[in-house]
């Protein structure tokens, strides 16, 4: 299925019933007074998060979502029956904004979280409200209130502990098919990773965390260039960053500190926050390399990234990921219950 991060939709929540003018017509019983009943309220809609959706693919195809009308009043003070409401199922993680002002309505990061995105109108009142001592054959009733009416983008930020972040072909995708059982295309061509894909890495039988990789970035990624600025978004719920160094560029005279400097200054182009968020260097594709090769990578990403923890690994053959596995989760278990609040997978 075909992974979709972004939809648009239209809601329209339904209109109140009208309430009714009506008086009393019986048989021995004159000036029997007013009896008109209330119009039944609209329909609103809601959004519900679940965790069985994965992707809003469903909203590019059903782009407009109306609830019915209330029913109007009737005579006997009989009143409209109120409509059912709409419940749009979405992934855990989207975030729903008015499409014209931006404002952010709701952002659902727990299953079974369920919010209002258009209130029904309100039901009109019938004849028997406005009956008084002086106004004993009251012919006054108000029509239903119409029901909101928005138009919404809907964006998927995934929720996963960790995020994979790095330039084309640095070896994100085999690294997650690596350490998890997920099985994202692996090619020796860039961009080969064109949507999100998530894991779950099992350290034991009782703790794992759930890792996301995204499409590699390029330089004036936050303008546009290439392909995985589309979904920064989704590493912006991440705990932690691994920043993952191909260490073994076909062109040798690629500078890796000034490379990964560069995609570093991206982050920051996009999101702030995303650029505060804690990262850890992995130097992958080690295998390729001599010992003495391997150290003098090492001793120049170190000398240039000294507040960050620094990982020798070789995706492909396994090499160091395991080491890279634990570390990450004894750093998961460190973090406060306030910081775990987004976290998709328990950890006991």
């Amino acid at each position: 299925m075909k992974f979709i991060d972004e939809a648009t939709i239209q809601v329209l929540a339904g209109k109140g019933g009208d309430g009714s003018a009506s008086f009393r017509r019986e048989k021995y019983i004159p000036k029997g007074g007013p009896d008109g009943g209330d119009g039944g309220r609209g329909g609103s809609i809601w959004a519900r998060a679940d965790r069985n959706v994965n992707t809003l693919i469903d909203y590019r195809y059903a782009r407009i979502h109306r609830a019915k009308n209330g029913e109007p009043g009737r005579g006997s003070d009989c009143n409209g029956k109120s409509a059912e409401d709409i419940e749009l199922r979405v992934p855990v993680g989207t975030l729903i904004k008015e499409k014209e002002t931006g404002a952010t309505l709701a952002d659902l990061t727990h299953h079974d979280e369920r919010v209002l995105i258009a209130q029904g109108g309100k039901g009109g009142l019938g004849n028997l409200h406005f009956k008084s001592s002086t106004n004993r054959t009251p012919r006054q009733f108000t029509r239903g209130e119409e029901g909101e009416e928005k138009e919404l983008q809907l964006e998927l930020k995934v929720l996963a502990d960790i995020g994979l972040l790095g330039y084309p072909n640095a070896g994100k995708s085999t690294f997650i098919r690596s350490v998890s059982a997920a099985r994202p295309k692996v090619a020796d061509y860039p961009f080969t990773t064109l949507h999100p894909n998530l894991g779950v890495v099992r350290v034991d039988e009782n703790k794992s965390f759930v890792i996301a990789d995204i499409p590699g970035l390029i330089e004036g990624a936050a303008e546009g260039a290439g392909l995985g600025h589309q979904f920064l978004r989704h590493l912006t719920r991440t705990r932690l960053i691994l920043h993952l160094i191909d260490c073994a560029p076909l062109d040798e005279s690629i500078n890796l500190v000034e490379q990964a400097e560069a995609l570093i200054t991206e982050l920051k182009k996009y999101d702030e926050e995303l650029f505060q968020k804690p990262r850890w260097i992995l130097l992958n594709k080690i295998d390729l390399l001599d010992n003495d090769a391997q150290q003098a990578i090492q001793h120049i990403i170190k000398e240039h990234f000294q507040d960050m923890p620094i990982f020798s690994i070789s995706a492909l053959t396994g090499d160091g990921t395991k080491a890279v596995t634990y570390a990450v989760m004894n750093y998961l278990d460190t973090l406060t219950p306030r910081e775990e609040e987004h976290l998709t997978t328990p950890r006991r």
